[in-house]
């Protein structure tokens, strides 16, 4: 039989079978030993073959994945950690304040999903707490993701106005991941959008200026038939997987467009001489902002190795 897992708790897992009934599975430990490096063989939103064997079901297959977004694992050095499997679309959260999102983490976010075609969306939230000066420096962030880059970008306070149309239809018929720090608003939002689910919302540390994980593993709920929203636990750093320094600029839209057309044909666009990205940055067509979180993870590629 088949079904998708909508829950993982890291030994057991939901599946939702096509009769629409929801099982307790386990994987055989063969699974576990395929690749070492992975330390979750197995995702919310993959498709698995199930056996019942002795009243229990045991996942015995992974259907081929269409995508996935993985980081490396904050836990164990040198091994990776998949947050999703065979999503349409990812939400990142973005807080200026309680907490504070930095804009290295939200450009890793999206480098992940570039690499793995996955389209991405920023989620501006808590703009009810920002002053003149804030909320100008959310629009010109809004100007960099949107005009500049591509993505598309939305300016919220959940907290305070509830969901609006136009946020609600991001979610419609589609398989969305959520992310953010811990605190940003990703269970607000889906308390909003999908209110039988009651996830728990914790306040943000004012000592600390972070949030509190009040989602300890991912799950995936659904808004109707055809759209589902898969939330995950709070994500403080997230470092990059399965992408290479020389591959990186690949992954930045804006840059993308110039690649080819540098001096040297393995120019990393640092400090070689006759770098069009460089050229481009000066010409403003780059904005300092990515270019610097560029270099930030050319840096922490450059320490992995």
């Amino acid at each position: 039989m088949k079904g998708l897992v909508i829950r993982s708790t890291g030994s057991w897992y939901s599946v939702l079978l096509e009769d629409t009934t929801t099982v307790e599975a386990r994987i055989r430990g063969k699974f576990k030993l395929e690749d070492k490096k992975i330390t979750n063989p197995i995702a919310v939103g993959d498709y698995v073959v199930l056996e019942e064997i002795n009243g229990e079901y045991i996942i015995v297959e992974i259907v081929d994945r269409d995508n996935y977004i993985i980081r490396q694992s904050p836990r164990k050095k040198h091994h990776d950690h998949l947050i999703a499997a065979n999503v349409d679309q990812a939400v990142v959260i973005a807080t200026l304040k309680k907490p504070r999102t930095s804009l290295g983490f939200i450009d890793r976010f999206l480098v992940t999903l570039e690499a793995f075609r996955i389209p991405g969306i920023i989620l501006f939230n808590k703009t009810d707490l920002l002053n003149e000066e804030e909320l100008d420096e959310v629009g010109y962030l809004s100007f960099i993701y949107e005009q500049k880059v591509g993505y598309k970008c939305y300016q919220t306070s959940l907290t305070k106005e509830g969901v609006s149309d136009k946020i609600r239809e991001i979610f419609q018929g589609k398989k969305t991941l959520v992310s953010g720090h811990s605190g940003a608003g990703k269970s607000t939002l889906i308390n909003l959008l999908i209110p039988e689910v009651d996830q728990k919302v914790a306040e943000v540390s004012n000592f600390a200026n972070k949030g509190v994980h009040t989602t300890t593993f991912a799950e995936m709920f659904f808004m109707d038939e055809d759209s589902a929203i898969i939330d995950t636990p709070g994500i403080k750093e997230l470092a990059l997987s399965e992408i290479e320094g020389e591959e990186l600029a690949h992954y930045f839209p804006e840059m993308r467009a110039f690649l080819g057309e540098c001096k040297f044909h393995n120019c990393q666009h640092t400090n070689e001489p006759g770098c069009r990205i460089k050229e481009a940055l000066e010409e403003g067509k780059i904005t300092e902002e990515r270019y610097y979180s560029y270099l930030s993870m050319l840096e922490s590629d450059d320490n992995r190795r």
